[in-house]
């Protein structure tokens, strides 16, 4: 039998100085719930053991945990339809959750949510080769998807560290951009069409594969960065991306922001018919993947920041040689101090390396404050100078990195372990500050449960009254995703 949970509980192991919500009014679990459940999709795929939910119970970065006692793997958009038209009837609360690579606890249970997972929605419907065009259910693996179609000359318009674990629906949900939305723009431009299913089971088929479509409301982009509130995507339409022949990559050392400033303006101009990526960590950030991860630094000293470039193109040559007169052009100038190119295969992965392994080198310090916001290019280190002096030997060390080529800073601060100390000088000032500098408190994860509460410092009453009514219309009942977002 299911045990009963009070209705009034604290959230558990989300921290009580980040999240304190109250239970809602939704059903609790019962005997006759999982057996339902269980005859519509197969004992296999109704999860009850605990230690078989662990994994969903907890997010990315073990801030959040929660307390479901079931899990569901749905193969297909009818199943999704059934489960959710039997737990709206029920209201019983429901958690969509793709790759759980996000690090806001938007997947994650708060409380004793059903998880609906879309790990068996995994098929690659079709890719039409003249159009590039590709039909997939949401929780194809975005590595995956990049892996079968590179034969046929095509990309996937988003590339993210998390790639061999993050779905495609989760990223959708929460309009993901990567190292790359410099080259391929943003998600919202990319999916042509959607079908999702609503809280009450109903089916919007909208596999629109145009990409000029203009009947009507485009309803799609209304679950693009709705984080699973609204309703559960279980397949998409994606313009695809010729895929380069070639690339080539380079670091460069600057000894100062000003010259890194002068790097990305150079590089929009010089090299805008290749730029594809261009990334940007400091000397904080490199010393923490060499100590953590033993891994070299490839200019060989040190420098305050660091820019990673780079470029893709079908011609080798003009790739390689592109990359390189723009190195020389800044070194010459004095905006860099040194610089290292590769435009081999490991090479190029061992210069991405040290960007990409910054999260993970990150972790190991103990534990990790992420902040992920967009803020004017200009004052993109104000935050990390204005939090130093307040958190001065509370803190490990700060690290600063992120997607130049759209805004999006990656701000971390990491200690031996956590601290309510340290958490209320850091929150809310960070938020309040990136709001004045007129940049977002969120730039790619979403706001999901961590960053609800300072949604209000970014949008108006009106705004949010808004969001409520369009929440209310789609899910009466408050079922989908509760207590996040809104």
């Amino acid at each position: 039998m299911w045990t009963t949970l009070r209705r009034s509980i604290s959230v558990s192991a989300v921290q009580n100085a980040r999240v304190s919500e109250t239970r809602r009014p939704f059903a609790i679990l019962e005997d006759s719930d999982v057996t339902f459940l269980q005859r519509l999709l197969g004992n296999r795929n109704v999860v009850t053991d605990t230690d078989d939910l662990q994994k969903h119970n907890n997010d990315w970065l073990n801030v959040c945990q929660g307390k479901s006692r079931l899990a569901l793997y749905p193969s297909s958009t009818n199943e999704v339809s059934e489960i959710l038209r039997y737990c709206n009837s029920r209201k019983l609360a429901v958690v969509p959750q793709g790759g759980n690579t996000g690090l806001v606890g938007g997947s994650v249970p708060v409380f004793d949510e059903i998880v609906l997972s879309t790990h068996k929605l995994n098929r690659i419907h079709e890719v039409a080769e003249l159009t590039g065009v590709a039909v997939v259910d949401s929780g194809v693996v975005l590595e995956k998807l990049d892996q079968h179609i590179a034969p046929m000359g095509f990309a996937v318009p988003l590339d993210l560290p998390s790639k061999g674990s993050c779905q495609i629906g989760g990223a959708i949900s929460t309009n993901a951009g990567g190292v790359r939305l410099i080259k391929y723009g943003s998600l919202h431009g990319s999916v042509l069409g959607l079908e999702a299913v609503l809280a009450d089971g109903t089916v919007l088929h909208g596999l629109n594969k145009m990409r000029k479509d203009n009947t009507g409301v485009d309803l799609k982009q209304l679950f693009i960065g709705s984080e699973g509130i609204l309703g559960v995507i279980t397949q998409a339409a994606w313009l695809l991306a010729p895929r380069a022949a070639f690339n080539s990559v380079a670091i460069v050392g600057c000894d100062s922001f000003e010259n890194v400033l002068k790097v990305y303006k150079n590089a929009r101009g010089d090299l805008s018919e290749f730029l594809s990526a261009l990334e940007m960590f400091d000397v904080d950030s490199l010393r923490c993947t060499e100590e953590n991860l033993v891994m070299k630094n490839p200019l060989g000293e040190y420098f305050p920041f660091y820019v990673l470039i780079e470029v893709q193109g079908n011609n080798h040559g003009f790739v390689e040689e592109a990359l390189h007169s723009f190195v020389e052009k800044v070194l010459d100038s004095g905006m860099i101090s040194d610089g290292v190119a590769a435009s081999d295969g490991k090479g190029i992965h061992d210069l991405w390396q040290c960007r990409e392994r910054i999260s993970e080198s990150i972790r190991l310090d103990g534990y990790v404050f992420k902040y992920d916001m967009s803020v004017p290019l200009e004052k993109y280190l104000d935050l990390a100078k204005l939090l130093k002096p307040r958190i001065d030997g509370l803190a490990k060390r700060i690290c600063v990195f992120g997607h130049m080529g759209d805004s999006n800073v990656h701000l971390n601060i990491t200690a031996e372990e956590y601290s309510d100390e340290l958490l209320a000088l850091i929150e809310p000032f960070v938020y309040e500050q990136t709001v004045e500098m007129g940049g977002s408190i969120s730039a790619e994860h979403g706001i999901g449960l961590l960053k609800k509460k300072y949604l209000p410092l970014q949008r108006d009453v009106q705004w949010l009254k808004t969001m409520r009514s369009l929440k209310h219309s789609l899910d009466s009942n408050g079922i989908l995703n509760p207590y996040k977002v809104i």
